[in-house]
């Protein structure tokens, strides 16, 4: 089976094609921009074994490490590449994973979201339909639940009142999703993401953020002066899910499936764990709550267990320290 996976210069996307890759054949497909450091997205290719020099133009290049691994470098938005990309590969499946993340930053660079996250969106459906992709996986998220006060978060709950941009091309996703799987058959998977975090993770995350300034003696921002909470997800149990599903695709014409691990942590019992990874105590600065952002992420992931037997197994202390690991391996702290 040959998949498409984008964003796999990302956080999600690369983890998810490096256990993919020795049992299909992997396309991943990413526009490296510099929303956050680029030579972070750079290292991750490079640990898939891809010769950075090499990347660009319309053609893949392929990995030294993974066979079966072909890397392109394209723009979600320019629909004349993605539509000939798809016209001579041929894909079997598509997993959506690119976008534009981040919901502060959502606030102040609405563009980037709504050409990303509407118009990339929209051209990857698009090609699906034309080119005869019979299933997509697309990433959803978390923050489609708004500050609903009903926890943990169902599928079935409403998801009517987003409070940010970025939540609200996400709904949007989900909803193009389901008039497509409705008119022309694609069977269409939406995966809501609960606050991921883990090795080669996204620099603009909290966690990354708090381990970087702890280190380096600086002071961190404690929004809502600590009373959020928020169910982290270690990396390596969301793509152990994903996989499920694409060995085990379910039948349905669209589903929606939260991706969790069901076990809220307070934000400061979430400090007071990287400090004891660190053995070092943070300098916490308290700041008010935040545009755009929510009091409490829950993920109920009944559906996901009873579909493909999901069971989230890292403990916060273990994926924190493995994070730790990575962090002062890859930036020598």
């Amino acid at each position: 089976m040959k998949i498409l996976i984008t964003g796999t210069a990302g956080f999600v996307g690369f983890h998810l094609a490096e256990k993919l890759v020795p049992y299909y054949k992997i396309l991943g497909l990413d526009n490296i921009n510099d929303y956050y450091d680029r030579e972070l997205k750079y290292g991750r290719l490079r640990q898939s074994g891809f010769e950075i020099n090499r990347i660009g133009g319309n053609q893949p290049v392929y990995s030294t490490k993974h066979l079966g691994y072909r890397f392109i470098k394209a723009d979600l938005t320019d629909k004349e590449t993605i539509f000939q990309l798809f016209e001579n590969e041929q894909f079997d499946m598509v997993i959506h994973l690119a976008a534009q993340a981040g919901v502060r930053y959502s606030i102040d660079h609405p563009d980037a979201y709504l050409q990303s996250n509407l118009v990339g969106f929209h051209h990857i459906v698009e090609a699906c339909r034309h080119y005869g992709v019979e299933r997509l996986i697309f990433a959803s998220s978390s923050s489609v639940y708004g500050n609903t006060k009903e926890t943990p978060f169902k599928e079935s709950q409403s998801v009517d009142y987003p409070v940010s941009l970025y939540a609200a091309t996400k709904k949007s996703n989900e909803l193009v999703a389901h008039v497509y799987s409705h008119l022309y058959g694609i069977k269409m998977t939406g995966l809501r993401f609960f606050t991921a975090y883990g090795e080669w993770g996204r620099p603009d995350m909290a966690y990354f953020k708090f381990v970087s300034k702890i280190l380096k003696g600086e002071p961190i921002e404690v929004y809502n002066k600590g009373k959020l909470e928020r169910d982290f997800t270690y990396i390596g149990d969301i793509v152990d899910g994903i996989k499920k599903m694409v060995d085990h695709p379910k039948d349905d014409a669209y589903r929606i499936y939260n991706i969790g691990n069901s076990q809220p942590v307070n934000l400061l019992e979430f400090i007071k764990t990287i400090e004891s990874e660190l053995g070092r105590k943070a300098k916490k600065v308290m700041k008010p709550m935040q545009p755009g952002d929510v009091y409490t992420t829950w993920a109920d992931t009944s559906r996901l267990e009873e579909d493909f037997g999901y069971k989230p197994s890292t403990p916060l202390s273990e994926g924190v320290k493995k994070f730790i690991r990575w962090y002062k391996e890859y930036y020598g702290a």
